[in-house]
């Protein structure tokens, strides 16, 4: 795996680091709570799974239109999101829990959605956390498709209208996973990283195709054995799940560091970053619509980013009482905190920040 090293010669960002780490661990040593997630975040599990299973098991056993049934898979695809936000990301990181076991349960659950747990933790945890916003290292701001989400990648004339078709393919996100799963996995097995991981190539490509054989046949198979709807019908639903999913998702993921004053730094000759790694990740990250409780729970505080990625093993049931403490010390040091202060602040900032990227 190729490595970038994060390094400065100011003192006052190597300061910054280690009171931001004192600040946060003094909260909880105060308070006497866990970092991990708590009762509340096994009733979310709950609510989330069954706001996607539950109109699953409705579709397949009661007899409907295509209207109510469309309804439903709208529904499921809400829940989908949220599954994938609240709580599979939560424990992926090792945050839902202190038990090890829960974490890894939870985590699974990104495959009722038809993706791969060991390729998410690559590409988010290992990849996407440790090299934030650097083109080249971190996959989530690669061109996807058609959408160019880095000033250092190569810019075509299409792009110019892309912050008025991103979301169309936004919504192709969970689809798209799918299918470059394989691909994915196969360039981790070429390149090392899954032995790096402790994982063994062989077993990961049997998982991931036995994993995605038992999902379509759920997904796809169970509604064309129990319903009434014929194949295009269910292929229509499945999409429409997907797309419900993908786009929530997409949005969310690139409200947090594809805005306006998120920084998309390169490694000098020698691979290095000119800033220490707590700094970079301030520099390259947003908070967005902090006082918005509702829209924190749904989305498991990916709106916390800045806290998030400064802290990825705490839970994000802690992010909004952590956050005025990381934004005050960072203050202090003289660093830029990047607030967006509503949900449509970072969403307007997104686009501006799609055309920009679109012009050069």
């Amino acid at each position: 795996m190729k490595v970038v090293r994060f390094n400065s010669e100011d003192p006052v960002q190597r300061q910054f680091g280690a009171a931001v780490r004192k600040n946060v661990s003094l909260y909880f040593k105060e308070n006497g709570i866990s970092t991990k997630g708590d009762v509340t975040m096994v009733i979310k599990a709950v609510m989330m799974l069954s706001i996607y299973i539950t109109p699953f098991i409705i579709l397949l056993t009661v007899p409907m239109g295509v209207w109510p049934a469309l309804l439903l898979v709208v529904l499921m695809g809400i829940g989908e999101a949220g599954i994938g936000m609240s709580v599979m990301h939560d424990a992926a990181h090792g945050a839902f829990s202190d038990k090890k076991w829960v974490n890894g349960l939870f985590a699974g659950t990104m495959y009722l959605m038809g993706s791969n747990t060991f390729n998410w933790k690559v590409q988010h945890n290992i990849l996407h956390h440790t090299f934030t916003n650097i083109y080249g290292f971190d996959q989530d701001i690669e061109t996807k498709a058609v959408i160019r989400l880095c000033n250092h990648a190569p810019l075509k004339r299409f792009h110019r209208f892309q912050h008025i078709y991103a979301f169309f393919f936004y919504g192709l996100m969970t689809l798209s996973k799918l299918v470059t799963d394989f691909s994915q996995l196969l360039e981790y097995n070429r390149s090392g990283i899954t032995q790096e991981q402790h994982a063994k190539p062989g077993l990961e490509n049997l998982k991931l195709i036995v994993s995605k054989i038992l999902y379509f046949a759920a997904i796809i198979g169970l509604p064309l054995l129990f319903t009434s709807f014929n194949w295009w019908q269910v292929l229509i639903g499945f999409s429409v799940l997907h797309v419900t999913a993908g786009m929530i998702m997409s949005t969310v993921f690139q409200m947090a560091h594809v805005v306006e004053g998120a920084e998309q730094p390169l490694p000098d000759s020698n691979g290095v970053i000119k800033n220490e790694w707590a700094v970079h990740e301030l520099l390259t990250t947003s908070d967005f619509a902090r006082n918005n409780l509702f829209l924190n729970w749904y989305i498991g505080g990916l709106n916390f980013q800045i806290e998030h990625h400064l802290f990825p093993n705490t839970c994000h049931i802690h992010y909004r009482k952590i956050a005025p403490i990381v934004e005050q010390t960072a203050r202090e040091f003289g660093f830029t905190y990047n607030l967006k202060p509503a949900f449509i602040d970072a969403l307007v900032s997104h686009i501006r920040r799609l055309r920009e990227l679109g012009k050069g």
